[in-house]
This record gives C-alpha cells, sequence and structure tokens, in this order.
C-alpha cells in the first residue's frame, strides 16, 4: 500500500511516517498544497491523508481539484478542531473519511484500512480466495487456518496482488507501491526476490503468482 500524506506538522508527519513504515506501508509526505500536487503528478497513491489547514491554502480545495480531475483515491481528511461545517464541506466535497488531531496512529491506521475495504466492497474486512486467508485490518495470512508469516515486504506485496487480483502488476508498479520516495532505491531485482520468497509461501494454499513475460505478475488461483 502506498499512501500520501498532506501535512505541515512536520513533527506529527514525520512520526506517523515512521509507524506507516514499521507496518510495511510506504509513505510519501507533502508538506503544503504544492508539494502535494508535485507528488500526485507522477505517483498514484492508494489512500491520501489530507490535511484541512495547509500553509498554502486549504485540503479542501486540493480535494475538490482531485475529484474534478476524476482521481478517486480515498481521502482521509485531518483537522486539529472538530468543525460541523468543515466536515459537512469536505464530505460534500467527496471526503471518504475525517479524523481530529491529535490522534492515535492505530486509528488512524484503521480508517485507512477501512476506506479500502469500503473501495473494494470487502465488508468484513477478510478475503477468502481458495484456502488462502487474507485480513488487511489484522495483518494476518493464512493457509489452510495455518498462519503464514510474511515480511512486511511480502504482506504489502500481497496486498497489492489481493485487493486487485485482477490486474497485471509490473515490477515498475510494484517498486512504487512497496517504495516512498525517501526510501533506499533498489533495483528491480529485488521485486523479482519478493516475489519469489512470496510465490514460495503461498505453496499449497491454492493460491500463487503467476508471471506474464513482459508484463508482470498477477495473483493466480487453482482452479
Amino acid at each position: 500500500m502506498r499512501v500520501l500524506m498532506v501535512e505541515d506538522a512536520v513533527d506529527l508527519a514525520e512520526a506517523t511516517h515512521g509507524q506507516f513504515a514499521q507496518n510495511g506501508i510506504a509513505c510519501d509526505l507533502a508538506f503544503s498544497i504544492a508539494d502535494a500536487q508535485g507528488f500526485l503528478a507522477v505517483q498514484r497513491y492508494d489512500a491520501i491523508v489530507l490535511d484541512i489547514n495547509l500553509p498554502d491554502g486549504s485540503g479542501t480545495e486540493l480535494l475538490q481539484k482531485l475529484r474534478r480531475q476524476g482521481n478517486m483515491a480515498p481521502v482521509l481528511m485531518l483537522t486539529a478542531q472538530f468543525s460541523v461545517d468543515d466536515k459537512v464541506s469536505a464530505f460534500s466535497l467527496g471526503a471518504d473519511d475525517y479524523l481530529v488531531k491529535p490522534f492515535d496512529y492505530r486509528e488512524l491506521e484503521a480508517r485507512i484500512h477501512a476506506m479500502l475495504r469500503r473501495e473494494h466492497s470487502d465488508k468484513s474486512g477478510e478475503v477468502q480466495i481458495a484456502g488462502l486467508r487474507f485480513n488487511a485490518t489484522s495483518g494476518s495470512v493464512s493457509s489452510h487456518g495455518e498462519r503464514l508469516n510474511l515480511t512486511r515486504r511480502e504482506f504489502a506485496l500481497l496486498s497489492m496482488l489481493v485487493r486487485h487480483r485482477d490486474q497485471v502488476f509490473s515490477k515498475e508498479r510494484i517498486l512504487e507501491g512497496l517504495y516512498s520516495f525517501e526510501d533506499t532505491v533498489v533495483g528491480l531485482n529485488a521485486i523479482e526476490l519478493y516475489v519469489a520468497r512470496l510465490r514460495k509461501k503461498l505453496i499449497g494454499s491454492g493460491v500463487g503468482i503467476k508471471t506474464l513475460r513482459g508484463l508482470g505478475y498477477q495473483l493466480d488461483v487453482d482452479a
């Protein structure tokens, strides 16, 4: 999962970035609307955390612009004070959720997962594919009832493939989804390594990872 956080409170943004990283979520930080527009011009995001009060304008203005451009990525709005007017305005412009600062990081992550579940019509928070059971909220994966021990990157990779199981992911797209701009740059060979390791752990689950030569990877379910 890759998240863009638009927040001008540097301490809060960096602390949240660190928590995201610990849980295998790639996060890019923008401290203004201008910064955010720069990121959005070159990168796709699974979710956006957007502060309302920013130094160069209102987050609701950026939200409105995104929706007009057809960008429907789930957006969670942040504000330092509870304002019914702000809340109604944000929802009317296309926000998916709303959180008042200060907040507990665990609640923020849970709300992001909830937005993604709603987006993909996964109301239970759990996906069952063949013998594989995947739960994005609890961060657990099991094969025929036995828990699989995945690394953070392996879990993030599986999450991408499960949530978009009909799509083919190029190595470049996977690299974008697993690493933020601040992460140490790795080569595409690292993606091959993650795929190989995850593929090995999925053996016996009825779910695999199919390689489409020249295109990328796709979740594969045994008939």
